[in-house]
């Protein structure tokens, strides 16, 4: 196991990708601290999904955009698991509503950027003073920060651009320290997301629009997190990783 003992925190960890990554770093040995913020049944599932596979995991509540919450995350994960975070995947966020311009005022685009940057920023200054030398951070960016996003999503993709530069300022930042982040930018993978935010023929347009001719499975965004939470990728730093089975290239 690549994780064996090392300490992860996942930030929107009970549902979809954030569930999936949760439950393939318990599975490589790491005990895993699954963030949830309004749905603890998702979060048990995700804690009884990881122990019947005889992981070692636990839940903790959460706003990852309030900095007292995020400060209790990390005080219960170091209460829980000892004095050092090894792993952080910073997966919470999320898409909102489709607006057009007309159709956003400011507490709305202000509450995306919190939702999906802020709450990046917020978790990453909490964690880092716990973190040493071989620790790595792993931020969910998205395709849509590299192209702009669909109809109405300007807020979301504009917040993930934002995170992809936040990575880049902060590998060279923590470099130093030995410590990795790097990010990824999902493409079409099949998820709640898209249940709710994508039209049906919209999603197989893409899915056949990739060389692969299909969507993507939160698993296989997870596998990849693990590959960049392990030793294995020591090297590999500042990255904005595409995961769109080809759909886009950078």
């Amino acid at each position: 196991m690549t994780l064996k003992n090392k300490v992860a925190i996942v930030t929107g960890g009970a549902r979809d990708i954030g569930r999936a990554v949760s439950i393939k770093l318990a599975q490589e040995g790491a005990r895993v601290v699954i963030n949830y913020f309004d749905n603890k049944a998702q979060a048990e599932d995700t804690l009884k999904e990881i122990e019947s596979l005889g992981g070692t995991a636990m839940i903790v509540h959460g706003d990852m955009t309030k900095s007292s919450d995020v400060d209790a995350v990390v005080a219960e994960t170091l209460k829980a698991y000892g004095d050092e975070i090894n792993v952080l995947v910073n997966v919470a966020g999320g898409l909102v509503a489709r607006k057009t311009i007309e159709e956003m005022d400011e507490d709305f685009f202000s509450f995306v950027m919190k939702l999906n940057m802020t709450s990046v920023f917020l978790m990453t200054k909490a964690a880092v003073p716990h973190m040493k030398s071989g620790a790595s951070i792993v931020n969910f960016a998205s395709q849509a920060g590299r192209d702009g996003g669909g109809p109405g999503a300007s807020a979301y993709s504009t917040a993930k651009g934002a995170v992809m530069t936040f990575t880049r300022s902060m590998a060279k930042e923590l470099g130093p320290k030995n410590i990795r982040v790097n990010a990824l930018c999902p493409g079409m993978i099949a998820t709640t997301f898209h249940d709710t935010f994508t039209k049906d023929q919209v999603r197989t347009n893409v899915a056949n629009g990739t060389p692969l001719r299909r969507e993507g499975e939160a698993v296989e965004v997870a596998n990849l997190v693990a590959c960049l939470a392990s030793s294995a990728t020591s090297f590999v730093t500042g990255t904005n990783i595409d995961i769109n089975g080809g759909l886009a290239f950078s």
